[in-house]
């Protein structure tokens, strides 16, 4: 088509007016400034409001208590940065991995605990927010009745059980309504519950389907079961059946067949478990039934591969529980203590099995349920924490970094659950799982927290509700992980688990940062050489031998500038949460 000069002429500026104005708000490179920087205010890149991913089957019904997050800026203090930086890491809004599951941060009580009576304990449970705190504890789930008062055991309770060696041990049966002072009850674990905003999770007692005297033990197990879902009456939504029961340490692991009366075989196995299961699982839900709740029944799995030296059990559990229990479980339950058991495993290690253990719990169940034929089921790490001892290890602020990175992974691998092993223990020279002190740590008052609440609680403070990638380049021993709140600001988690301080430039892709941005950061102290068992947030601790600081609700952030890029030094062998205003 042949045009007139003048309209050739008018096409041309027309032409050259469009280009010049394109250039004017392409986006730079990524949607955002990858070097750190600000945006001037005629340039700023648009934002696309991604679209949340589908529900992981790994998740499932556990997102159902997910609420949209606002970030509030906390109080702070304006600090001055370093200008300049190696170490780029980048945040992508672009692309949600996912919605973040509300019960990533879920604990442990236990019944040698005492009964919840401190006002100081209380305070720390409500802070924490743990969401979910499950009950009644580990291995004594399996030798636990609920509905007995003290020393008052079933009939058809044997006085002795079997250990995996074939000898035999007084069983040491647990009562839930035994008020004395120094256990909880079943009753003062719902009271804790109501009082800290909290829900429950309860392991029912298997052990006493395989070490049972009565003609049928599988059926008064489970109407043991069913009787506490009657009783419960709708204020538990999760339930297990057994704990580690693949287990040699664990109560019915290995019977005597003399007194069994139903034809059990003397060492468990996956396919009576999971024969099992489908027996409780019926009990119990029928009891649901009746008192109008709903409930979610899981089923318990190996964590990994078993090694070459572990019992045929282990070895042959997951294909026994699937194949026998089929579609019945609502969810599968693992557990998992990431390092290698009583080891004195140094820092490297055990951050480095942060990132390593909750991909290969995931795969391995997948794989799990892929061989058994099944579809994939919501995944629940019941009980977590490192098996690294002899250097107190695990009361120390490396194991609080430990947990920052394990979290993180449990939301980059969509894990519907995880609960910590847990809120008290037994001070064993610092061997001691617990998040507080029970008040048999020297020079310590009980329920201090130790540093892993500091960093749990720091951590939920900073993230947002839906996880995002994040990357790191020009540099290594750092680990980062974003979230974005639904009100449009990026929460970012750093960890430099290097031994000197490191600076980092954030950069954006998808995102415009706004005039400032707050964090905090959390380091150990010098005390026990590379596992200090004090914790430091913006240099404030305490003047115990242990924990943190005590006004830890009023520590102010650290806030500057993001005008000119946002810029920060970790410290060495340091966490940082922060957040970042949007434009």
């Amino acid at each position: 088509m042949l045009l007139k000069r003048s309209n050739c002429l008018a096409y041309l500026f027309i032409c050259i007016s469009f280009a010049f104005c394109k250039k004017e708000i392409t986006p730079s490179p990524g949607g955002g400034d990858n070097n750190g920087g600000g945006n001037t205010p005629d340039t700023i890149p648009a934002i696309v409001t991604p679209a949340d991913p589908a529900l992981a089957n790994s998740i499932g019904f556990f997102m159902d208590g997910w609420k949209s997050k606002n970030f509030s800026a906390p109080d702070a203090k304006d600090t001055s940065l370093p200008s300049s930086a190696s170490i780029t890491v980048t945040v992508d809004a672009s692309t949600i991995l996912s919605k973040i599951s509300p019960l990533l941060f879920a604990n442990n009580a236990n019944s040698w605990m005492g009964d919840f009576s401190n006002n100081n304990l209380l305070q720390y449970i409500t802070d924490l927010k743990p969401k979910v705190i499950r009950f009644p504890g580990g291995s004594i789930s399996d030798i636990y009745f609920w509905n007995q008062p003290n020393n008052v055991k079933p009939v058809d309770a044997p006085d002795n059980l079997v250990n995996s060696d074939g000898t035999t041990t007084a069983a040491g049966y647990w009562y839930g309504t035994n008020n004395d002072n120094w256990t909880c009850s079943v009753d003062k674990y719902y009271q804790m519950l109501q009082q800290t905003g909290n829900e429950g999770m309860i392991t029912v007692n298997y052990g006493y389907a395989r070490y049972g005297t009565s003609e049928n033990p599988v059926a008064a197990a489970a109407h043991l079961a069913a009787d506490w879902v009657r009783y419960d009456n709708g204020r538990t939504k999760y339930w297990e059946i057994g704990n580690e029961n693949y287990g040699d340490w664990e109560a019915g692991y290995r019977i005597d067949p003399s007194q069994n009366k139903d034809g059990q075989p003397e060492i468990a196995t996956g396919t009576l478990y999971g024969t099992n299961f489908k027996i409780f699982a019926d009990s119990m839900r029928k009891a649901a039934d009746e008192v109008g709740a709903t409930i979610y029944i899981g089923a318990l799995l190996v964590s990994q591969q078993p090694q070459s030296y572990e019992t045929e059990t282990v070895k042959n559990w997951n294909q026994g529980v699937l194949t026998a229990a089929g579609n019945t479980p609502d969810f599968l339950i693992v557990h998992d203590y990431f390092t290698n058991y009583h080891t004195d495993a140094q820092p490297a290690e055990i951050l480095a099995s942060a990132t390593a253990v909750p991909s290969a719990v995931m795969n391995y169940v997948n794989q799990s349920q892929k061989n058994a034929g099944l579809a994939k089921k919501p995944i629940a790490l019941t009980e977590w924490n490192i098996f690294s001892e002899g250097s107190q290890q695990q009361v120390s602020f490396v194991a609080g970094m430990h947990a920052v990175v394990s979290i993180n992974e449990f939301m980059k691998q969509k894990f519907g659950y995880a609960s910590r092993w847990d809120l008290a223990n037994a001070w064993d020279n610092g061997n001691d799982h617990g998040m507080f002190s029970q008040g048999d740590e020297p020079n310590v008052p009980i329920w201090n927290p130790r540093p892993v609440f500091y960093y749990e609680y720091f951590m939920q403070k900073m993230l947002g509700d839906r996880c995002i990638s994040a990357s790191v380049s020009g540099g290594s021993n750092i680990n980062a992980y974003a979230s974005t709140f639904s009100s449009g600001e990026i929460g970012v988690t750093l960890v430099n688990q290097s031994s000197s301080a490191q600076t980092i430039k954030l950069g954006y892709k998808n995102f415009n940062p706004g005039k400032k941005f707050y964090w905090y950061t959390l380091t150990g102290g010098t005390d026990n050489g590379v596992f200090s068992r004090k914790v430091y947030v913006n240099k404030q601790g305490t003047n115990l031998p242990a924990g943190g600081p005590t006004g830890y609700t009023s520590v102010k952030a650290y806030s500057a500038s993001a005008a000119n890029g946002v810029f920060i030094t970790l410290p060495p062998m340091s966490v940082v949460f922060m957040a970042v205003e949007k434009k």
